[in-house]
């Protein structure tokens, strides 16, 4: 007999090799109609799969929030036996789940063409009507390439090579079609549901490497309800919506070109968003205690092999030799410039915490496929700290690190934050006891912030553990921006070390620091969570003085000297256009504010104003209109600070 633990915290006995399915229908008939997969331990399996040992136990229906990966496994499996029936001779490779959906790849000498995808998923409709059993079975190694050799799918024979000699090869059967799947799946093709839709289709290569043979690949999501589908669909079009590539052209803020892959050209006004960031965190480090540095770009190869970055990096760096044999790097990480400030002069007890702060250009190499817009480019800007700590600072500084990231998430508008805590991993270095403070330290963080966070177990950098801040914005998004990383062993392995107050050398514990990350990719999720629409803090361009005719140029001018002698970005649109084409192409441009000036604003010595989002227009003296626009465009830091001062 065997003894299983329910979430309700009973124990049961069985005996040994009982299937999910039977424990579901010894709790009840209807549970065991709903039931599509068992969690054992923690991790899914098959309903059908015998259970051979005492274990924690949950019966996994359609509706609980575990079923939606087993979903779109199916769908993937579905997708393929579809596209087989339609077009006979196609092969297919591998078909994993992807956030949001799945996808899978397909060896065919016709290319598949977008109006496909609409007889690909009726097909599919059919394969989910048709209600087949999904049944596991265990062949050979031998057995199943000689079945794969046999129909054609190389790829698959090449799939079965791949598998551990002390893994079994396993074959999942819907009806007549089968697959070579490691699992699991639910009962039967009717438990996938209507609630998918085929996205797009894309090139794709054998294994993800160029030097293989190029596949098709088809791209599909799947959701548990209509609703959920739905909702999705919505969110994607509003994500389009807010695009920031297309954005980014229509606010005039940056492009890129084919002669500078991965590198961003900003223009003056994405200049100005830029600068603006910078400024912003400049002042909340320097209140923190920051001191900010200015390392190299280029170092040589011998740092980066004493940093370990040659060994575990070397093929995302861009490297360089001179006429006299030496070998440089771009740098891709601020971190070992960092300790070489820290190790310049001698560093007592006395001299810490040391906060050393940069914005860091640094190159990365990414592959030409992975990179999307700001998000992902080769050449970015990290606002890049490390802190120098004592054990006993370890978790004040920490904390201090923790609030003042969340504190600046708020500013730019950003409250919904949730934490990961990432733990030793099994390849590390460093004593146990010293994991344990560490660990401890950021746990410590955790439960003074009362903030969500999740455990990624096992994922902690080799160095130490380390905490992600994840940003939802404001279509549901998530984004990991900031992180705060406990560093165990870069000091010492690039020879930092202080002097403690019994007079020994004691090596310092690091805290890698970033709260935007890359200022890149950061702008363009404020793109994308506010649409463009800025908070007049932030907007490139704050203001836009239209003159309806041209003589009331020289009033229109005068009005944007005054504001920007009261500290706002205005420009003025001089042409000799009419006043709506104005408007309209200012609107597009995401201008926060438009002041119109005619004849009798200028008379009155006022301004008519539109609000970006606004139909509502509002005449208003110039004086008062300057007086609520610089008040309304302090940065909310230097807000707080007026507010602070004026208490």
């Amino acid at each position: 007999m065997i003894n299983l633990s329910f979430p309700d915290g009973s124990r049961r006995s069985f005996p040994q090799g009982v299937s999910g399915a039977e424990v579901a229908a010894s709790i009840a008939k209807s549970l065991e109609k709903r039931a599509v997969a068992v969690l054992l331990d923690g991790t899914l399996a098959d309903l059908s799969d015998p259970i051979e040992s005492d274990a924690d136990i949950r019966i996994v229906t359609r509706d609980d929030p575990e079923a939606l990966e087993l979903i779109r496994h199916d769908a993937a499996h579905v997708l393929a036996e579809a596209v087989q029936e339609l077009y006979p001779g196609t092969q297919v490779t591998i078909g994993p789940v992807i956030e949001n959906g799945f996808y899978y790849d397909f060896a065919r000498n016709e290319p598949f063409h977008p109006e496909d995808l609409a007889a690909i998923e009726a097909k599919m409709r059919e394969i989910i009507a048709r209600d087949r059993p999904f049944t596991k079975e265990v062949w050979s190694r031998d057995q199943a390439k000689a079945y794969f050799r046999d129909k054609g799918e190389s790829y698959k024979v090449e799939l079965v090579d791949a598998i551990p000699e002390d893994q079994q090869i396993k074959i999942y059967r819907q009806g007549e079609w089968l697959d070579l799947c490691r699992g699991p799946h639910m009962t039967s093709t009717g438990k996938v549901g209507n609630a998918f839709k085929l996205m797009k289709i894309a090139g794709s290569y054998w294994r993800g490497d160029a030097n293989n043979a190029q596949l098709q690949r088809i791209y599909g999501t799947a959701w548990a309800s209509e609703k959920d589908l739905k909702e999705y669909l919505n969110r994607l079009e509003e994500a389009e919506k807010r695009d920031h590539r297309r954005l980014g052209r229509e606010m005039d803020l940056f492009h890129f070109q084919e002669e500078g892959p991965g590198v961003v050209f900003w223009h003056a006004k994405g200049w100005t968003l830029y600068q603006s960031l910078i400024a912003y965190m400049r002042r909340r480090q320097d209140d923190a205690g920051y001191l900010e540095v200015n390392t190299p770009q280029l170092l040589d190869r011998a740092l980066w092999e004493a940093s370990g970055h040659w060994e575990k990096y070397h093929e995302n760096m861009f490297i360089t030799e001179t006429e006299d044999e030496r070998s440089f790097a771009l740098k891709p990480m601020n971190c070992p410039g960092h300790i070489q400030v820290f190790k310049h002069g001698l560093k007592s007890y006395r001299d810490l915490p040391l906060k050393i702060a940069e914005f860091g250009l640094v190159h990365r190499y990414e592959p030409s496929g992975a990179m999307h817009g700001l998000m992902r480019v080769r050449a970015f800007t990290q606002d890049d700290a490390h802190i120098f700590v004592t054990p006993d600072q370890l978790a004040e500084e920490c904390l201090e690190v923790n609030d003042l990231i969340l504190s600046i998430y708020s500013d730019f508008g950003f409250d919904d934050v949730s934490i990961k805590f990432s733990d030793r991993p099994e390849q590390r270095i460093g004593a146990d006891e010293v994991w344990d403070q560490a660990e401890a330290a950021l746990k410590d963080v955790l439960a003074r912030t009362g903030r969500p966070w999740t455990l990624n177990k096992g994922e902690g950098a080799f160095y130490g553990p380390k905490l992600e801040y994840v940003l939802r914005d404001a279509i549901g998004r998530e984004w990991q921006c900031g992180t705060l990383q406990v560093d165990l062993n870069l000091p010492g392995r690039l020879g930092a070390f202080y002097i403690a107050p019994d007079g020994e050398k004691r090596i310092p514990i690091m805290l890698h620091r970033a709260m935007f990350g890359s200022l890149e990719r950061f702008i363009g999720i404020l793109i994308e969570h506010y649409a463009g629409h800025f908070p007049l803090w932030l907007a490139p361009v704050q203001v836009m003085v239209c003159p309806i005719v041209s003589e009331i140029d020289d009033y229109a001018t005068e009005v944007a000297n005054a504001l920007a002698s009261a500290g706002l970005r205005v420009d003025t649109d001089l042409r000799n256009e009419k006043i709506n084409y104005k408007v309209r192409e200012h609107s597009l441009a995401k201008i926060p504010v438009i002041l119109v000036v005619g004849k009798r604003e200028r008379d009155e010595r006022s301004v008519n104003v539109r609000r970006l989002g606004s139909k509502d227009q509002e005449s208003l003296s110039l004086d008062k209109v300057i007086a609520r626009l610089a008040e309304e465009a302090v940065p909310p830091d230097l807000a707080r600070r007026e507010k602070k001062r004026a208490a």
